[in-house]
């Protein structure tokens, strides 16, 4: 019987190995005012996802990752601590706490977080680069990894769905502006980890659309859950401050759509993640696993 815990222990430990091995060499050099503000926000915990998803959608090929390919996959988890190093900010959502401790700009003031999360989104390209010229993958492949990577957390990806976010603060929204925000504030690089693994696991296309598909609908339901935790959840829980979506007055599914049908729609977009990979015959524990995961997280 697959021991679904087991993996997500198991790997969490494995990328976060390789995160520290990664920063340990191309942070070589970098003076620590810069540094250290990189590496609290990259290493202070947290659930892996990104970074398992790439390597779980990899691990379809029928191949197990290898260390580069590990090393490849924590780019993703370097692009998520630069947002949530920037969510964090006091001109920004203004958190005291993330994953249970001071967050980045608390620990070391609001110039040095700021200027560490930006260095963080060009790191991550530069590590996608060399991992991929050290697997030995062509230089065009490399520079559709690299693309993917930015145009997912970018303008049309995560940084446009944090503008989004913003400006409909205080504001009613639709259901539609809901889903738009969420599909790129967090769905955007969820669904890129999933495609990425695939694409340097060398899947044909119909089946890395296949994974595509999967990660649009959990890194939708990812949000979903998001924000019915920070609804139900505590700060000790959840480790970041709890209820400060509503504080906000920010868009998010309990408060458009209620609880219950929340709850109901995240279980709905894991279900059909789920369908998405059966109808494609992927025999996948590890991605069907993660797409239950996301819903059933308490944190």
């Amino acid at each position: 019987m697959y021991d679904f815990d087991a993996f997500l222990d198991e790997t969490r430990e494995h990328v976060n190995r390789a995160l520290t091995a990664v920063l340990d060499d191309y942070l070589t050099g970098v003076d620590e005012w810069l540094t250290e503000p990189i590496r609290y926000a990259c290493e202070g915990g947290g659930k892996r996802f990104r970074a398992i998803l790439f390597l779980a959608s990899y691990e379809v090929s029928g191949r197990a990752p290898d260390h580069r390919v590990s090393r490849l996959a924590t780019a993703l988890e370097i692009v998520h601590a630069y947002s949530l190093v920037h969510d964090d900010l006091p001109c920004m959502d203004d958190d005291d706490w993330r994953r249970g401790r001071p967050t980045c700009h608390r620990a070391f003031g609001a110039e040095r977080a700021t200027i560490a999360a930006a260095a963080m989104v060009p790191l991550a390209s530069w590590v996608v680069a060399e991992e991929a010229r050290a697997m030995g993958l062509p230089a065009a492949e490399s520079a559709v990894l690299v693309a993917e990577l930015s145009e997912a957390a970018g303008p049309q990806g995560m940084v446009g769905g944090q503008v989004l976010d913003l400006i409909s603060e205080g504001q009613a929204v639709t259901g539609d502006e809901l889903v738009e925000i969420h599909r790129r504030k967090t769905g955007a690089l969820i669904r890129a980890a999933a495609r990425l693994g695939g694409r340097v696991g060398r899947l044909t296309p119909p089946i890395l659309q296949a994974v595509t598909d999967y990660g649009e609908r959990v890194g939708l339901a990812f949000q979903i859950a998001d924000d019915v935790l920070d609804e139900e959840g505590t700060t000790a829980s959840l480790g970041k401050d709890a209820h400060s979506d509503r504080e906000l007055g920010k868009a998010t599914y309990p408060g458009v759509f209620g609880m219950e049908r929340a709850r109901a729609e995240a279980r709905r977009l894991a279900d059909e993640a789920i369908a998405a990979l059966r109808r494609a015959a992927i025999a996948s524990p590890a991605l069907e696993g993660l797409a239950i995961h996301v819903v059933e997280r308490e944190s």
